[in-house]
């Protein structure tokens, strides 16, 4: 009979190994890696180690390196059990007994000696981690002079955001639930909790979405019936803002799964857009729009405070092939907006290529983003593009990490 909590600890060991050595991401490995995981509790743990393990990553590196004058590799087993391990402690603040109670099975056949000589001795060292996590140093290089104010921002997780049907309703909505609201239409709640259980779900009256993904479609007016296109549009947050704008919404995207998730939040909602299933780079509309809003695909390294995964799996390989994706997709979009009518690019990335350089090379008119139409002390930078990341609103919960520009056509 396996140890209470034991499963769990398999469970984060596997995620570990899929996003370490096989570059998987927390949400792809989580079904197999959890399959044999009972209970949302035990699962929730099993998340919420690997997050941390992996949040913490080098900072629990070099506390095991300071405990053993043996060279672990990377990959051995007897270091991910040890960054388990410290990571319920330090983090999750398990007792010792507990840790190595759970900690230690996880290496029957191997250096299980080892493990508790290193975790006994940091536990009596009384070993804490520092303020902000360490972040990986090709990580922070590519970061910059911000890469300080990100790693600030990674070491607590975020609080939950809603984007409200009503943004004339925020001041009622935000005495219902206890919110507090940062732009009108937005209010953040406390990390855990329950969404289902929110007065208003069932109603359709918000749908989650961080404040920083909400800011793209902020920045296009009120519809007033004309006709918008969502580029990549699942799992639909955008959609139903612009839908909510009384924009004529069409939300293309390539994946049937997270379309049916959009239809979901749409029935929920009361909100109407054509949806359409296919892909943007072959596909073809039947007129311009008024306004096209493309959320690209990208490497996501701004969601890095909720998928501390990015910070890990993501290099620049991954980063040259996403840019090179982009400049095709933002052609395309460009090229499908009426004279007059706007374009709005958006990635939730932290990679100036992705970002920066992308809008760089964009044949429109340029129209600058103004800090009236951003929350809280959010400013755009001199070009009129916005940079945000999750160094950002520091005392009030934070934020993820986008690049936003928009254009005119003549």
């Amino acid at each position: 009979m396996d140890i209470p909590g034991l499963p769990a600890r398999k469970g984060a060991l596997k995620l570990l190994d899929a996003v370490l050595r096989r570059g998987e991401t927390l949400d792809a490995a989580a079904n197999a890696a959890l399959l044999g995981v009972k209970g949302q509790a035990d699962r929730a743990l099993a998340r919420a180690l690997a997050g941390e393990a992996l949040r913490w990553l080098t900072d629990l590196d070099a506390l095991i390196d300071s405990a053993t004058r043996l060279v672990l590799a990377d990959d051995a087993k007897v270091r991910s059990v040890l960054r388990l391990m410290l990571a319920g402690w330090l983090r999750l603040e398990t007792p010792p007994h507990a840790v190595i109670a759970t900690g230690l099975p996880l290496l029957i056949g191997g250096p299980r000696r080892l493990a508790h000589g290193v975790f006994s001795a940091l536990s009596k060292r009384g070993v804490t981690l520092p303020q902000s996590p360490t972040l990986p140093r090709d990580v922070a290089q590519r970061w910059g002079e911000r890469a300080a104010a990100i790693a600030a921002g990674l070491g607590d997780l975020p609080p939950l955001d809603l984007s409200l049907r009503d943004p004339r309703a925020t001041a009622e909505w935000a005495g219902r639930l206890g919110g507090v609201s940062l732009a009108p239409g937005h209010l953040r709640l406390p990390r855990g909790t329950a969404v289902e259980n929110l007065d208003g779900y069932d109603a359709g009256a918000w749908w989650v979405q961080d404040l920083a993904a909400s800011i793209p479609a902020r920045l296009l007016d009120a519809g007033e019936g004309r006709r918008v296109l969502d580029l990549c549009a699942a799992p639909g947050g955008k959609t139903l803002q612009l839908a909510a704008a009384g924009w004529q919404v069409t939300a293309l995207d390539n994946s049937a799964k997270r379309l049916q998730r959009l239809a979901q939040n749409l029935a929920r909602t009361g909100l109407e857009a054509e949806t359409v299933l296919a892909d943007a780079l072959t596909w073809e509309p039947d007129a311009p729009f008024d306004a096209v809003l493309l959320d690209a695909p990208c490497t996501a390294t701004g969601t890095c405070r909720r998928h501390p995964d990015v910070i890990h799996r993501i290099g620049p390989r991954q980063i040259a092939e996403m840019a090179e994706f982009q400049k095709v997709l933002l052609e395309r979009a460009a090229g499908w907006v009426k004279p007059g009518g706007q374009l709005v690019y958006a990635v939730c990335s932290l990679e100036r290529e992705e970002g920066e350089a992308q809008a760089a090379g964009v044949r429109l008119n340029p129209v600058p983003i103004g800090p009236a139409e951003l929350p809280g002390s959010i400013a755009p930078s001199a070009d009129g593009w916005l940079r945000t990341d999750p160094g950002m609103l520091a005392g009030q919960g934070g934020i993820d990490g986008f690049f936003i520009a928009r254009w005119q056509h003549d």
